[in-house]
């Protein structure tokens, strides 16, 4: 029932923007059920979906929650930082809690690291480390003031629900946020390896600079983990807004600064992605991107852009079951474009004029995380989408 309402959207066919359903996809899952083609046929058509995988993972879906459009907090981590708080009776007797809720975890907030600028400034490794270094210690820094602030403001009954709900927590740990991350997250490898390196993300030499950088940062978090006593992990952030406005921001302050987009419209590829234009190979980009996602230990996710509604449901089902199975990308979408005319409702593909009624349309596609019409988004997202390259969704590739 809840996929029949979905599939229909609102009133003139718009999709749902909330809620956006994640769906574990185990070694168990029953990709012949009736209720996974109407799945697929939902995904064909708006997109909706998000697919975590469990397939090509040791993590079991208790292990992970998966929270907002990309957020995912490893559980494991959570349930071994909590040891350290408890008494042995507490911890034998710990269980499952409302909506599976246990354990009372989440994010406290996130800060999003400036690559492209951080490449641009330093003149060499060890220069390019240190301003990382420098950059992290802001972050971290910004982050723990952050949660001294929570604690008092849940003190003082600011947030009373929450204050309900973490009690127990507060019990045995003597503070009410001792489950929820401080989350750092990356923004504009590609552009910051354009502008340290030269060469870009789809370099080899780009690639083996972007994995060293991501392995130092989890290093550093893992010590501030240690050094704090609070769990810190690494994003890859939507960067809606972000991505924008620090470019522009950039532009201005750094003239000859590398960017994507143009000179009046740019932005910054999200994360470690490739460039948007990079392929219409979605097999391509996911042997590319493979070792890059699993780094993430606060959130990824893998969106693969088509141009337009699938139709052939079995082929969709057949490709997404390859990728879950031959790779160990976290988590991924399938995101189609759409119009929709307030006359005539839904129509495949991007389409600015309904063709029955001559009526301008809405045009549809995820902004990173959501769907939004493309004519509410700023104009490097915008840019970004007319750059686009569309991957082609045929299942028989690599059969």
């Amino acid at each position: 029932a809840f996929i029949e309402v979905m599939m229909e959207g609102d009133g003139v066919g718009r999709p749902f923007t909330f809620p956006i359903p994640t769906y574990n996809i185990t070694k168990n899952f029953n990709w012949n059920s009736t209720i996974i083609d109407l799945l697929m046929e939902l995904t064909a058509k708006y997109g909706t979906p998000y697919f975590a995988n469990f397939v090509s993972s040791e993590m079991d879906p208790s292990d992970v929650r998966s929270m907002c459009c990309r957020l995912r907090l490893d559980n494991r981590k959570v349930k071994e930082h909590a040891e350290f708080f408890l008494e042995e009776k507490e911890r034998s007797g710990r269980k499952g809690g409302l909506f599976n809720s246990n354990p009372l975890t989440g994010s406290i907030g996130v800060v999003t690291i400036n690559l492209p600028r951080l490449g641009y400034v330093s003149k060499s490794t060890a220069d390019l480390y240190r301003n990382l270094d420098e950059i992290l210690e802001i972050a971290v820094r910004s982050l723990e003031k952050k949660r001294e602030f929570l604690e008092y403001m849940t003190e003082k009954g600011l947030y009373p629900y929450s204050k309900f709900y973490l009690r127990n927590v507060k019990t045995s740990t003597g503070r009410y946020w001792t489950n929820h991350f401080s989350t750092i997250g990356i923004i504009g490898m590609h552009e910051m390896l354009l502008n340290f390196l030269g060469v870009g993300i789809d370099d080899s030499e780009g690639k083996r600079l972007a994995i060293e950088i991501m392995d130092h940062i989890l290093e550093k978090l893992n010590f501030y983990t240690r050094h704090t006593g609070n769990l810190y992990n690494l994003e890859a952030t939507p960067a809606e807004s972000a991505s924008y406005r620090l470019a522009l921001i950039d532009r201005k302050v750094f003239p000859k600064i590398v960017t994507s987009g143009t000179q009046e419209k740019p932005y910054y590829t999200n994360s470690t992605m490739l460039p948007v234009n990079y392929s219409e190979d979605p097999f391509e980009v996911l042997d590319h991107q493979a070792d890059l996602q699993v780094k993430y230990t606060g959130g990824t996710v893998l969106h693969l852009y088509i141009g337009e509604r699938v139709t052939d449901i079995q082929a969709l089902k057949t490709f997404l079951k390859m990728v879950v199975e031959k790779y160990p990308i976290p988590y991924i979408t399938i995101t189609p474009t759409f119009s929709i005319c307030r006359n005539h409702g839904y129509l495949p593909g991007e389409q600015h004029i309904c063709p029955y009624c001559g009526e301008e349309t809405e045009v549809y596609s995820r902004v990173v995380g959501y769907y939004r019409p493309i004519q509410n988004w700023n104009d490097g997202k915008y840019q970004e989408f007319k750059e686009r390259r569309y991957y082609r969704i045929l299942a028989s590739d690599r059969a």
